[in-house]
């Protein structure tokens, strides 16, 4: 029976929703991951499978807006500070992936016999990796924060970005008559890069005022409304240009990610995620023609194991050249050794252009879908044969109803040192970790420590954040800090925050996000380090501290000036570029300057990174 769907259909929301709910736990059941049950949801009732759904059209249309509203949630946690921070991975690491795996993959098509033309565009799909599908993959693991995760994270975002430049290569790659040759394939390009600029402007001077005339209004709803406006717009003003509605919906997601609503259209917009992840599997699922599968399944199969592996070949030697492990080289080629819903952009404007024809358009669909169905297949086959060391819970308490009047997040050096002023006032605390090990030798020393990530918000529901007086940071990684900083502040405002920071820069930004209180890990320590040498070099104990106390004071001063006025100036401060009230330290003795610039010593570059 088929369900038309060009209206509001009540069957066909039920047939969508019952799909997933029966074939998600099944798959996971069997260890193949939720996306391996999408997907082959998706074939089941779809116009190939039990035909619930007949409409090639509006299968796309589905698929392209859950890409759309996937690509903005990524874009809302991309922040241009954040962006830059990845900058070298995103165009070094990034930019040398694409370009080693695109001049194979083409090789593959030139080697079998067909024209550049074709086999450009036909490698240049494979090479866009399913950003859904890796992302869903690392968040399911729980690597997206990590080094190794957020490495896929900057290929990821660059071969989105790639998606422009390779479209407008397909329109130098159409073919046209001489009439018709003089330069008007510029004419879409300017359009395109217009649209771009024009979408960040608006944007930067435009998002800001209007979410605050909208929150006069003090109406949810409406924000929330207003947000998909913005999503469903860009990606409009995108698609119009002849550009990719998920870039648009992406750009909103950035631009809006540094708004001071970005938390509030994060809370709304999070519950939507899973369903439309799930929305975008089943519309894959639903794509694929198994009439040009069974037609042409020998070409079907040799291109998915040709692309595949050849793709993989370059992203394990690209991975490494630049050094990384064995095992991380391996893991990257088998996630992201696929193709990606951009492709299907890429190969439905080659077909409109006349690049390639409708049969060889299913063909090459079939092949990316085929290639994203063996991923999660071939990542479980990986943790077979190369299983991970997991950590032994058994003997560890997981958090959960916990309600201490501090919670304290890691319980390394820090947390251990930080934890013992408020056991001998007799603070009630509770103390998560998510290092097995440091809780179990915890535990041979009296200390009760449970299991739990601080960046997971249940988990801090479970540990009792929304009870706690105060939450205290106290985990070793800068990203981290930051992550659950922002959600602390973003979903209990009212908890006092303390926060160790990694270096200055990770001062700067907690002090940005809200923190009640934060202090550098070394910062202490290394200035009574050196008051203590220089009351071993012979000055004077009290001066010692004087001079101590000075420093602590412009420390204070050049963090106040780096918050206020950017990080520019305070190194134009410690360069000596901006007016410094007195010398850099009191000197010893009267007339005496002690001052590296004074002295013809040029203070390093990254001075004031600590």
């Amino acid at each position: 029976m088929a369900v038309e769907t060009s209206g509001p259909d009540l069957l066909s929301v039920v047939v969508l929703l019952g799909a997933g709910v029966v074939a998600v736990p099944l798959f996971k059941r069997l260890g193949l991951g939720s996306i391996l049950g999408y997907l082959a949801a998706g074939v089941v009732i779809g116009p190939f499978g039990l035909k619930f759904f007949s409409d090639p059209e509006t299968i796309l249309h589905v698929a392209e807006l859950g890409v759309v509203m996937f690509l903005f949630i990524i874009g809302l946690e991309m922040q241009p500070s954040r962006l830059w921070g990845l900058r070298k991975d995103i165009f070094g690491l990034g930019a040398l992936q694409v370009g080693v795996c695109a001049l194979l993959l083409t090789g593959v098509g030139i080697a079998t016999g067909f024209p550049v033309a074709h086999s450009f565009v036909a490698g240049a799909g494979f090479v866009l990796t399913s950003t859904a599908i890796v992302m869903q993959l690392l968040e399911e693991r729980g690597e997206t924060a990590t080094p190794q995760g957020q490495r896929m994270v900057s290929i990821l975002l660059l071969e989105d970005l790639a998606i422009v430049p390779l479209l407008a290569i397909v329109a130098f790659l159409a073919p046209m008559s001489v009439e018709a040759a003089g330069g008007m394939h510029w004419v879409p390009i300017g359009i395109g890069m217009g649209a771009i600029v024009g979408l960040v402007l608006a944007g930067k001077y435009l998002l800001n005022p209007l979410f605050g005339f909208l929150a006069q209004s003090r109406a949810r709803e409406v924000m929330t409304a207003a947000a998909l406006l913005v999503v469903l717009g860009s990606a409009l003003l995108m698609q119009v240009s002849g550009l990719s509605m998920a870039m648009g919906a992406f750009l909103a997601g950035v631009l809006l990610s540094e708004s001071t609503f970005r938390h509030q259209l994060e809370a709304d917009i999070e519950p939507f995620r899973g369903i439309l992840l799930g929305l975008f599997f089943l519309a894959v699922g639903m794509s694929l023609d198994l009439s040009v599968v069974a037609a042409n399944w020998k070409t079907v199969i040799f291109y998915v194991i040709a692309f595949k592996v050849v793709k993989a070949t370059g992203i394990y030697a690209v991975a490494r050249l630049l050094k990384s492990s064995n095992r991380e080289a391996i893991e990257r080629a088998v996630i992201m050794a696929q193709g990606g819903e951009f492709a299907f952009v890429l190969y439905a404007t080659a077909t409109a252009v006349g690049i390639l024809d409708g049969q060889a358009n299913a063909i090459l669909t079939a092949v990316i879908i085929f290639s994203m169905f063996l991923t999660p297949l071939l990542l479980v086959a990986l943790r077979f044969l190369m299983p991970e060391e997991k950590q032994d819970l058994e003997a560890v308490e997981v958090a959960e109803g916990l309600s201490g009047n501090v919670l304290i997040i890691g319980f390394g050096r820090f947390g251990q040192i930080s934890c013992q002023p408020l056991l001998l006032r007799g603070v009630d605390i509770s103390i998560i970790d998510n290092d097995v090990e440091m809780i179990q030798a915890a535990s041979q020393f009296g200390f009760k420590v449970y299991y739990g990530d601080g960046t997971r918000l249940d988990i801090l529901h479970a540990a009792g954040a929304g009870r706690a007086q105060a939450v205290l940071i106290c985990v070793d990684k800068a990203e981290t800090i930051l992550s659950i900083a922002n959600l602390l502040k973003s979903e209990f405002p009212l908890v006092q925050i303390y926060a160790r920071a990694y270096d200055r820069g990770n001062t700067i930004e907690l002090i940005k996000i809200g923190v009640d209180y934060q202090m550098r890990e070394t910062f202490e320590s290394a200035l009574i380090f050196g008051e203590n040498t220089l009351v071993g070099l012979g000055v004077d104990r009290r001066e010692a501290a004087d001079v101590i106390e000075d420093v602590r004071r412009r420390d204070a001063e050049r963090l106040d000036l780096q918050v206020a006025g950017g990080i520019r100036a305070g190194i134009d401060l410690m360069k000596g570029n901006a007016p410094v009230p007195g010398p850099l330290i009191k000197p010893r003795r009267a007339g005496q300057v002690i001052n590296p610039e004074v002295a013809g010593v040029q203070p390093p570059q990254n001075a004031d990174a600590n």
